[in-house]
């Protein structure tokens, strides 16, 4: 039966999230377990090493300057395309066609990055109790458990996430609060917001790249804007709501993590390991007992399905509301007569991310040292470019349109966070390789493709002004 012309083909289902599951949503999307077990152990050593608290600190202050203009614009502009729908209705409709791309980009890469980091981890878990498999297979059944939530309601994913992410943050407070109540190996009172420990040359890329990458999934309160409940009150409750836990938790643990080890130590033994990840499944066992150690094994492969799985649903309504808009085929731009979900949107990130793992597979490549660290990285340097953006896009909407608005909320925040967020992306664009460790030509190709796609979108979204005006005067219009 064709549900194509049905009122449910062409709109998401509306009313069907809340408050506190848009806030696990996003949570989700930042994986606290696999950011303070995967990635900032790495961070640290490719990074500022003790310094990363304090760096959590001071995105937290950088983000929630920047949430200031992006949820007034929120409020007024309600689209599941959010960062490239305020694009489209301040900047025009050409920036929308740059910022949707670079937006598929960045979220399959870090689907796909993810993707790497579950395999590997799973294959080690799962390898200490007799069950070997390689770990692209571990992968490979993730990416299908995920499009199959995907492909279902929105409800059904969202409540997924929230036992998970509740999971995980848990065990990770139960190896923090082990370590405190032991007194830790270092020096409790140590500065965190010393400038000597954030700022350390180029070490700063890295720690750039891994805690901002820990907040990517903020974005998700505006994109599910037209399926939640009163997003003119949820919307930007769930923004800062998201950006104080996340960096409340990330402070939190990455300084029990530090004083765990002692402050001179600390990067010294974690390069001493085989592997970067194992820091944190070390401290717990010395902290907390084997027991622990084990069960955080198995949540952190579940933490990082529950990222991946946000971050799926992430790019399945950015094909939907590409291919509704007319960037991408209008066969993207339905939703499941039944479900009202994104599912076309969903098979084809599930396809492409079959693809990529076997790819890494054939080629013999780490899945977290080279899919993971180096792919995953793409995504965040995607991301800031697009919230530098957005920043601006507050700037020229309110400007076209004041209102009630103070304007420290839409002319100095944003111009704040612009500036500091287009300095970021700019810095991170020039010293990927070294914080990555990627070597040439990858270390220009990778950070490469985010400007790439962003001209290609733009150069498409110019041909669809020519062919549809109409349709291009519309793109980005409220649908909630």
């Amino acid at each position: 039966m064709d549900h194509s012309n049905s009122p449910q083909a062409h709109s998401l289902k509306k009313n069907a999230i809340g408050l506190g599951l848009l806030v696990f949503l996003v949570i989700s999307a930042a994986a606290p377990l696999t950011g303070i077990a995967g990635a900032i152990p790495i961070a640290m050593l490719l990074g500022n090493g003790a310094g990363i608290p304090g760096t959590f600190i001071l995105m937290s202050v950088i983000l929630a300057i920047w949430a200031l203009g992006f949820v007034a614009l929120a409020r007024r502009i309600r689209n599941a395309g959010a960062f490239y729908a305020y694009s489209a209705r301040a900047l025009g409709g050409r920036f929308w066609g740059a910022i949707a791309l670079i937006a598929v980009l960045a979220y399959n890469a870090m689907m796909v990055g993810l993707l790497g980091l579950l395999g590997g981890a799973a294959a080690g878990v799962f390898g200490q109790f007799g069950v070997n498999l390689p770990w692209w297979v571990w992968s490979l059944i993730a990416t299908v458990l995920i499009g199959i939530l995907g492909y279902k309601e929105a409800e059904l994913s969202a409540k997924v996430l929230m036992v998970l992410v509740a999971l995980e943050v848990l065990i990770g407070l139960v190896v923090a609060f082990a370590i405190l109540f032991k007194g830790g190996a270092g020096d409790l009172t140590y500065n965190i917001l010393d400038p000597g420990l954030i700022f350390v040359g180029g070490g700063t890329v890295a720690a750039i790249l891994f805690t901002f990458g820990s907040f990517i999934g903020i974005e998700a309160t505006a994109i599910y804007a037209e399926e939640v409940r009163d997003a003119d009150r949820t919307v930007p409750k769930a923004t800062f709501v998201a950006i104080f836990l996340i960096g409340l938790f990330y402070s939190f643990t990455t300084w029990t993590m530090v004083v765990g080890t002692g402050v001179d130590v600390l990067v010294p033994a974690i390069a001493a390991l085989p592997d970067p990840t194992f820091y944190l499944f070390s401290l717990a066992e010395r902290y907390a007992g084997g027991t622990v150690a084990m069960v955080l094994g198995l949540l952190l492969v579940s933490s990082v399905f529950a990222s991946a799985q946000a971050m799926h649903n992430f790019i399945a309504r950015y094909f939907y509301v590409t291919g509704r808009e007319g960037l991408l085929p209008g066969f993207m731009g339905i939703t499941h007569a039944t479900h009202q979900s994104p599912h076309v949107g969903s098979i084809v990130q599930t396809v492409l991310a079959v693809i990529v793992v076997i790819f890494f597979a054939a080629m013999g490549l780490d899945p977290v040292l080279n899919l993971f660290t180096w792919i995953a990285q793409v995504s965040v340097l995607g991301v800031l470019t697009m919230m530098a953006i957005t920043s601006f896009a507050v700037l020229a909407y309110f400007r076209k349109a004041p209102d009630a608005e103070p304007a420290w909320r839409v002319f100095l925040a944003p111009l704040v966070s612009g500036l500091i967020l287009a300095a970021m992306a700019t810095y991170t664009l020039i010293g990927f390789g070294p914080a990555t460790g990627t070597v040439a030509p990858l270390s220009y190709i990778l950070p490469g493709l985010v400007p790439l796609f962003g001209v290609a979108g733009y150069v498409i979204a110019g041909r669809l002004e020519k062919s549809d005006p109409q349709r291009f005067a519309n793109m980005g219009a409220n649908r909630a």
